[in-house]
């Protein structure tokens, strides 16, 4: 079975997302943990984080993710930004609790002109103060594309963060397609290629999950801007054969493309139609 999903709004709550999922014919979802642009969380409703797992019980959901906001930058020049972050960070790992073993997404940061070495190094240092071996979650570093002083748009720079974590076996990555097609890793023409890459350096075994976005930038071009599915420069061909491939077929997909719900549903319905069973 293809697991996908998309990212929902946890505005009306966790049961709401779970209903919203079946609605468009998903089997996994993506969320944010708190306001993406911002840090406000709502209070957590133990009756409501029960409906909705009841939901991925009855309903044989797949893992689903938790996504950071936006407003963390683990790397920052800035000490109090980063301590912001370490502190929303270890509030959402909580959180996650609530949905165990589950996955925690997040940007690696940006460095800010102290260089990718510098960025790298505070990042593993939050991470080594919020994981605790008895977690249940998987934190995922994201994939990205390589705009400004971006971490994480080499498979290298990932590597090096999850081999410098203590709790290693608490950390994998999430694939974005748009992302790593920005950043100059060529899936359209050598999808192969570019996952024994990833195998050699980083090891497909920490591959947990991956964002199936269309961009609306062409190769190479550090952009990051997602697009629907088959409307941008990846193309519905490369991102069917991203869905069937062995090495990648039975893993969590969810859709970022810039769509409202029954947009959704009709991607998830036209890549289910393509996934050979």
């Amino acid at each position: 079975m293809l697991n996908i999903g998309c990212h929902l709004s946890a505005s009306k709550g966790y049961e709401s997302m779970g209903k919203d999922a079946i609605k468009i014919g998903a089997n996994t979802f993506q969320f944010f943990t708190r306001n993406p642009r911002g840090s406000k969380a709502k209070e957590i409703d133990k009756n409501d984080m029960e409906a909705l797992l009841e939901i991925i019980r009855k309903n044989k959901f797949t893992a689903i993710l938790g996504h950071a906001p936006y407003t963390l930058n683990p790397c920052s020049a800035d000490e109090n930004i980063r301590e912001f972050t370490t502190k929303i960070m270890a509030e959402d790992l909580g959180r996650m609790e609530y949905l165990p073993n589950n996955f925690y997404n997040f940007h690696p940061g940006n460095h800010v002109k102290q260089g990718a070495e510098v960025g790298i190094k505070y990042i593993v240092n939050m991470l080594n103060t919020i994981l605790r071996p008895e977690q249940t979650t998987i934190v995922l570093l994201e994939t990205m594309a390589g705009k400004g002083t971006e971490v994480g748009c080499r498979f290298e720079e990932l590597k090096q963060i999850i081999s410098d974590v203590d709790l290693s076996d608490k950390m994998g990555v999430c694939f974005d397609t748009c992302h790593v097609y920005d950043a100059g890793y060529d899936i359209v023409n050598d999808l192969d290629g570019v996952l024994d890459e990833f195998d050699r350096i980083i090891g497909l075994d920490k591959l947990y999950a991956i964002h199936l976005n269309d961009s609306k930038n062409p190769f190479a071009s550090h952009k990051d801007r997602h697009e629907k599915i088959g409307k941008g420069y990846i193309g519905k061909e490369a991102i069917i054969k991203i869905i069937n491939h062995p090495k990648l077929r039975h893993l969590p997909f969810i859709l970022e493309t810039p769509n409202e719900l029954s947009g959704y549903g009709e991607e998830i319905k036209m890549l289910r139609e393509a996934y050979r069973k």
